[in-house]
């Protein structure tokens, strides 16, 4: 007798096929849970990670502005030596700001220029009072003492690690300079001079002219416009300096309105 075994390992065939798809499903289902448990371990991980970048920035941001109000307060002190009451800082940081935008400077750059132009005078604090607030003319020694207060402020702010006070460092150590070279501490000139303190030197100076100063009276407006455009090309680099002039008139009638916000901590970042 004959027995027909062919169907038989069929059968056998197929229920190995069958098993080794289920086999392969439930593989594949666990599979796809493991993914599910470890796509879940990852968005919550994510979550945290986010929360924690944002506390750290947080808790950054509040660090700068106390580290700037800090330093605000400093210059401000230096500022009531031979100011009583501070605006002059204020006033030549708006001028500044003024010049940088009429000049096209980005957003972030005029911020940073807004908040490190009235630390330009930081190093005054060393600076003794008999030599700042003195009414007539300084001797040459007694220049050569005032001259370091550019290196003091530089010095002061150099070595921070916030960008803003280290933009702050650099106009300390070069407002002073002039364009033809002759101005100090170091004699750079034309574009070896940063343009943050060729702005800077612009609106100091302008400032300075139309402020009363033990040494001397205020100029008028006019009279300081004059005063400026003969140093056009020698202390002064012609581009910041026209800029200046093309909107000095809106920056003048703007100049009783400069917030003194300053003084109370407001306004430092």
């Amino acid at each position: 007798m004959t027995h027909d075994t062919t169907h038989g390992k069929g059968n056998v065939a197929a229920g190995q096929v069958q098993e080794a798809a289920e086999a392969a499903c439930s593989a594949m289902e666990e599979t796809r849970e493991q993914l599910r448990m470890a796509h879940g371990q990852l968005r919550a991980f994510a979550d945290d990670l986010g929360r924690t970048v944002l506390d750290l920035r947080a808790s950054r941001a509040e660090l700068e502005r106390s580290y700037l109000d800090t330093l605000n307060r400093l210059t401000l002190a230096a500022a009531y030596k031979d100011d009583d009451t501070g605006d002059h800082i204020l006033r030549m940081a708006f001028y500044s700001e003024g010049i940088a935008a009429a000049l096209g400077m980005h957003a972030d750059g005029l911020r940073d220029l807004r908040v490190a132009a009235p630390m330009h005078d930081v190093g005054k604090i060393g600076t003794p009072d008999a030599i700042l607030l003195k009414p007539g003319r300084l001797t040459p020694e007694e220049f050569a003492v005032m001259k370091h207060h550019t290196t003091i402020g530089e010095k002061m702010l150099a070595a921070s690690s916030s960008r803003v006070v280290r933009i702050a460092a650099t106009i300390a150590g070069t407002h002073h300079e002039r364009w033809d070279g002759s101005g100090y501490p170091r004699g750079l000139s034309a574009e070896g001079i940063p343009l943050e303190g060729r702005i800077v030197a612009v609106a100091d100076v302008f400032d300075a002219l139309t402020s009363k100063r033990p040494y001397k009276p205020a100029f008028e407006f006019d009279t300081a416009l004059a005063i400026m455009r003969e140093g056009r090309g020698t202390q002064f680099d012609p581009r910041p300096l026209d800029a200046f002039f093309e909107i000095s008139g809106e920056l003048w009638a703007a100049r009783d309105k400069v917030s003194s916000g300053l003084r109370t901590g407001e306004g430092t970042c």
